[in-house]
């Protein structure tokens, strides 16, 4: 019998001493199982990614590019109307500025000849119902110079903005030396919105690989498992891309879900791997196992699985559950955003505790080929160990000294949190697409027209018998520039309301409020800046529920792994301290404008209104993957020798190699979008940069292990009536 098939046969046999306690449990088995079938795990895996690779192609192409609304609001029912009864000549709607700087339009013969193009052009495109020609005295300027034609939505939202984007260029080149036509209105925003930012974050993406390469050979401590977590991001991805493409057949899926699902799939690959290929090298470690020892290597495999596998399992669950909290939005665009990011955690899940597993018994000790080391004065040691060294010398320095580091880790947070009080949130203006944007262009040559508030026109639907008492309301209303009568269909009218402000401006969402008291019952008031102060007010409304929502999860699912009420009350509110840092330095940058000149933006005044809830829910599920981390090799340490030194000093030094690294790899991708051209990524990129420095940094490194340092013997306490309830969770192998 080969020396393979003698370990094989120790470790096949639960509690021999040799094999340690043996593949007893069941994330145990599936590691053993895994780490000796690398053929059938590959050969599920390679037909999963057959079938969803099929549809992965088409992502970017079918999915869907609207949705930022309130599916339940006003705003959004009275679309609904204007696209059943009145062409839908409403938000959706595509608007054509035709500008003739030689002179009035009507007395230029090329520029009747080009609106009569622009005209046709439009009806010639199936997802248009109706055009309309310019009108005196509405659409077309004072001076004469300026003309607005309107083409009515006959599809969905999502549907107008692909219109959109497919009618600008041909548009655009109707036009001649002295006469512009420029596609704008809120479908055309939103197309160059999703176009600008797309573009930025697969450029972004792309000057962040090398850097994430460099990170990962340092971090790892060799070449060959630095490609593990290249392996589980692109299965992940593959796997999310194509479940996303299936469930555009269901219900639209925003095309923003394809970009953070790819984030998701590298933060998670690299996390999970990072974790588990350095409790797999402590395994071979401890259990002296030899070159091409596949059983022995298998049995590593199972210890993995039953240690870093199980506090894996525990992270992604919580990441789930944090980003479920987004899906009670009533936003298409938002629920989509979320499930796309979920599909991807689930399958970086899947594969890193089947196909991870199943390579790692492969290579065996092979995993440290192409080893990277470091010299600089000592001993040549791999570049991991250095850091495990420094990271053991900085949890015995806190374990001597938990005070000074305590207080100093909380001043840095609430010198940070502190500026989040004055934080405003609004819906993004014009300003967040490229000045050479066609909608932005467009924008900005009917308010220099028409006026300011023109862009940002509103349509009130009311019955017919109410049109009258609702134009009087409306033109008393403070805050309205202009009312104009519209047409009357199906039992009801239409008509505009021009405010004083523009679109963005929180004077306009008080106009609308005042509209909505002032006009008679059953009006309802519509139009984009309409749709996007509700959809303002929902995320408002809802983001003290899903941050209550987060906090609420992250303690039960700490307490569920960890059985232990302190510190899983301990990791959820320092957490939320390290959130609030986040944003209170946003608020500083975009709201303030620190920093605007290095980072290349004119500030808004205002945090993008989506900022705190979406970017809240994935910062805390991030922070609480390396919680987790954390407190499991903590708990691990405990469960085995019950002394709190011992636990804290030595998760400090193998998670906090996981933490430091893998926090380095996702600080250099999010600066790299901090540093692209559209706001939107740079305030993803900045938010995202800061809380995960702040978490690894300050959070994980001083803050939680100084909570198990004070806290001592309690912090793993568990009341008898607890035990009785809570399920039995053990890291310790």
């Amino acid at each position: 019998m080969s020396t393979t098939e003698r370990t094989q046969a120790r470790v096949a046999k639960p509690g021999n001493p040799e094999a340690g306690e043996g593949p007893t449990g069941l994330f145990a088995r599936i590691g053993h199982w895994t780490g000796l079938h690398l053929r059938p795990v590959l050969v599920v895996w390679l037909m999963v990614l057959v079938v969803f690779g099929v549809f992965a192609p088409k992502v970017e192409s079918a999915l869907a590019g609207a949705g930022w609304q309130d599916s339940t609001s006003q705003s959004v029912h009275a679309r609904q109307l204007i696209r059943r009864d009145f062409s839908g000549l409403g938000s959706s709607a595509l608007q054509v500025v035709v500008v003739d700087r030689s002179g009035p339009i009507a007395a230029d013969p090329a520029a009747i000849a080009t609106l009569s193009k622009v005209e046709a052009t439009l009806r010639a495109n199936k997802d248009v119902s109706t055009v309309v020609p310019p009108q005196a005295g509405s659409s077309i300027s004072a001076d004469g110079r300026t003309a607005v034609v309107i083409a009515g939505a006959a599809a969905s939202t999502n549907q107008m903005v692909t219109a959109a984007d497919h009618l600008a260029t041909p548009l655009s080149r109707l036009g001649h030396s002295h006469i512009s036509v420029t596609l704008t209105g809120d479908s055309a925003l939103w197309a160059n919105f999703n176009s600008a930012n797309h573009s930025a974050m697969l450029r972004s993406e792309m000057l962040s690989w090398p850097v994430t390469l460099a990170i990962l050979a340092v971090a790892f401590g060799s070449l060959i498992a630095a490609g593990l977590p290249l392996m589980l991001t692109m299965a992940g991805l593959l796997v999310a891309a194509g479940a996303l493409v299936l469930a555009n057949h269901i219900a639209p899926v925003s095309i923003w879900a394809l970009n953070f699902a790819l984030m998701f799939s590298l933060a998670l690959g690299i996390d999970y791997a990072l974790f588990l290929v350095v409790r797999f090298r402590s395994a071979l470690e401890h259990r002296g196992v030899q070159p091409g020892d596949r059983g022995a290597a298998a049995a590593a495999a199972a210890e993995t699985l039953a240690t870093a596998g199980k506090a894996v399992a525990f992270s992604a669950v919580t990441v789930l559950a944090s980003l479920a909290s987004i899906l009670i939005v009533p936003s298409p665009a938002f629920r989509s955003m979320a499930i796309g990011i979920m599909l991807s955690v689930l399958a970086v899940l899947a594969a890193t505790l089947t196909l991870l597993p199943a390579v790692l018994g492969k290579l065996g000790t092979r995993i440290n080929s192409g080893r990277v080391r470091l010299r600089r004065g000592g001993p040549d040691l791999p570049a991991g160990h250095k850091l495990e060294q420094r990271l053991h010398a900085w949890g015995r320095l806190l374990w001597a000294h938990p005070w000074p580091a305590a207080v100093a880790g909380l001043v840095v947070l609430l010198l940070a949190a502190a500026p989040v009080i004055g934080l405003r949130t609004s819906m993004p203006s014009i300003t967040i697409i490229p000045a050479s944007s066609n909608a932005r262009v467009g924008y900005n040559q009917v308010s220099a027209a028409y006026g300011v508030g023109f862009p940002g026109t509103l349509q009130v639907v009311v019955p017919a018998g109410e049109q009258a008492a609702a134009l009087a309301a409306a033109r008393r209303t403070p805050g309205v520039a202009a009312v104009m009568p519209g047409p009357t269909n199906a039992g009801s009218t239409m008509d505009q309301v021009v405010p004083t402000t523009g679109p963005s401006a929180a004077a306009t969402g008080a106009t609308i409020d005042r509209l909505r008291r002032n006009l008679p019952p059953g009006a309802l008031v519509g139009g984009a800046a309409a749709e996007n102060h509700d959809l303002q007010h929902a995320l408002a409304s809802r983001t003290p529920i899903v941050f209550g929502m987060l906090a609420a999860m992250g303690f039960i699912l700490l307490l569920v792994a960890l059985g232990a009420p302190l510190v899983a009350f301990g990791g959820v509110v320092i957490t939320g301290l390290s959130v609030a840092g986040a944003f209170g330095i946003a608020r500083l940058i975009f709201q303030n404008g620190d920093l605007s000149g290095l980072l290349g933006f004119t500030p808004q005044g205002f945090v993008d209104a989506w900022g705190p809830l979406f970017f809240g829910a994935m910062v805390f599920g991030v922070a609480m993957d390396y919680t987790l981390f954390l407190l499991s090799a903590a708990k691990e340490r405990y469960e085995t020798h019950a002394d709190p030194e011992k636990s804290m000093v030595g998760s400090v030094q193998t998670s906090g190699r996981v933490v430091v690294s893998a926090a380095a790899v996702m600080i250099a991708v999010f600066l790299t979008f901090a540093l692209s051209g559209p706001l939107a990524p740079k305030e993803m990129g900045v938010i995202l940069a800061v809380a995960v420095a702040l978490d690894a940094l300050v959070v994980r490194l001083v803050l939680l292990p100084v909570l198990l340092r004070l806290t001592h013997h309690a912090a793993w306490h568990q009341p008898h009536w607890l035990g009785r309830i809570l399920p039995t969770v053990r890291f310790a192998h």
